[in-house]
């Protein structure tokens, strides 16, 4: 089997169908779809896409021929049209037009509620107050008088005494 990206792309909406039983193998385990579809050399998720994407009915025949094709099926013997009848009901059926949705990222056009509003108002104002709260303050005076001249401070000597 050839792998493919498509497993990637496809979520979890046809695991319902991929991952349920067709029947019981010869050895005692249970044969899904997932496991038919990989022995008979198809991509299980493109297979599952191309079956929601069809006709209740032509899904249902498509689905038969690939059971009944199966080298090691079930050891039941039981009809494939009904197994697969079973099997299509489980797959989710897109809206009858043939246009698939477009994919957009999450939160790219969807409707900006009340609370993401009211936050976005909010912070506007607390920066408005802390603008005008830095623009209302007097600058810091600066006081030279007190600070020395250099960093270097020179000792002064006492005056020499005239009169000794």
């Amino acid at each position: 089997m050839t792998h493919s990206a498509s497993a990637s792309f496809l979520g979890s909406e046809f695991n319902d169908f991929l991952f349920a039983p067709i029947g019981e193998e010869r050895n005692g385990m249970l044969l899904s779809v997932l496991s038919a579809l990989a022995r008979l050399d198809v991509d299980p998720w493109q297979e599952a896409a191309e079956l929601a994407r069809l006709p209740g009915e032509a899904a249902t025949e498509r689905l038969a021929s690939m059971i009944a094709a199966l080298p090691d099926g079930p050891s039941a013997p039981s009809d494939p049209r009904t197994i697969a009848a079973r099997l299509v009901a489980l797959l989710p059926r897109r809206a009858s037009s043939n246009i698939r949705p477009r994919q957009t990222a999450p939160g790219v056009g969807t409707a900006i509620g009340p609370r993401t509003v009211m936050y976005v108002i909010f912070m506007v104002f607390v920066l408005g107050a802390q603008w005008v709260m830095t623009c209302r303050q007097p600058p810091a005076p600066v006081d030279n008088a007190r600070a020395p001249a250099s960093s270097t401070a020179s000792t002064q000597m006492p005056p020499p005494s005239a009169g000794q």
